[in-house]
């Protein structure tokens, strides 16, 4: 049964990412309306998320709920949208879409594509902390936050969160 529903969380992750990333090839042109009003509704592809080092590319969608989580990377509502000022988070799971975060390190680049623009971050920190430690949510300046459960070798809900913070370097 085990390795039914980690087999079925694979399978359902690719396909969430693949309709994601049809969806964000689809709205590639600018929006009409002002970046700073729009705020899309739950389960859109709001960007796309590289880290060059790692030759990685997810399509993050807004919300964190478990359905938008089987899609992609989940953009928290409420939190800055990439390449707006402020503090933009972004939670994944650690065995899908955000294992690869176990491979991140101080220095690399997270580019964040949205709008056809693209924000390019650079890593400050990786740490763990407790899931009571809610710092990486406080409203902070051009500051990316990637979140997720840790570590990542665990069976079952993990007890900790892995924190990568990054800040906005460059934008074009």
């Amino acid at each position: 049964m085990l390795a039914f529903q980690g087999a079925r969380d694979l399978v359902e992750a690719r396909l969430g990412q693949y309709d994601a990333a049809r969806e964000f090839s689809a709205s590639a042109k600018p929006r009409v309306v002002q970046p700073a009003i729009y705020r899309p509704q739950a389960g859109d592809t709001v960007a796309k998320l590289s880290i060059p080092r790692l030759n990685t590319e997810l399509y993050v969608v807004e919300g964190t709920d478990t359905a938008d989580l089987r899609r992609g990377p989940g953009h928290l509502t409420g939190t800055a949208m990439p390449g707006e000022a402020g503090n933009c988070v972004i939670a994944g799971h650690r065995d899908t879409h955000f294992r690869i975060l176990r491979e991140i390190r101080p220095g690399d680049s997270v580019i964040l594509e949205r709008d056809e623009r693209h924000f390019i971050y650079r890593v400050k920190r990786v740490q763990v902390v407790s899931p009571t430690n809610v710092t990486a949510l406080q409203p902070s300046s051009n500051t990316l936050h990637l979140i997720t459960c840790y570590p990542f070798s665990y069976i079952g809900a993990a007890p900790k969160r892995m924190v990568v913070e990054a800040q906005l370097t460059a934008s074009s």
